[in-house]
């Protein structure tokens, strides 16, 4: 059957029952993608798909309120804590159970002013210190 088919389109078997327009339609089974089709492959570069980064602010009042920061930090999410409102027993308290926290994640915990600590999780990447930069600033002035 399928020598049949090549051989009628190349011209060398003859069938008169079969016209031309009988054999377009035996040929062409693949119906053509419509315009609809073709736009559903494209993706658009502002797609909602990449995760947002978010850094959270902390100003801690009481120890309890270390439980939230770490639940943060779980979440991939980078903390700024102020600790100006805290006194420094307590801060330190939190300091050590954030720095416990960070250390299990396998991210960074760094101080970045007075009573001001940056907690990242692993895929956060700083660069540069502050105090280099106020040494900068200093050396300037």
């Amino acid at each position: 059957m399928a020598f049949d088919k090549l051989g009628r389109f190349f011209g060398i078997a003859e069938d008169e029952d079969m016209n031309e327009s009988s054999y377009t339609e035996e040929m062409d089974t693949t119906p053509e993608p419509e315009k609809n089709e073709r736009r559903a492959n494209v993706v658009s570069i502002n797609s909602g798909s990449a995760p947002t980064s978010k850094i959270v602010l902390y100003e801690p009042r009481v120890y309890s309120d270390a439980k939230e920061v770490a639940q943060n930090l779980l979440s991939n999410k980078a903390i700024i804590i102020n600790f100006a409102r805290m006194d420094d027993a307590q801060s330190r308290r939190i300091v050590d159970f954030i720095t416990g926290t960070v250390y299990a994640l396998n991210g960074e915990i760094q101080r970045v002013g007075d009573k001001i600590f940056l907690a990242t999780p692993p895929k956060f990447e700083t660069d540069g210190k502050i105090a280099e930069l106020v040494d900068k600033k200093d050396n300037i002035d």
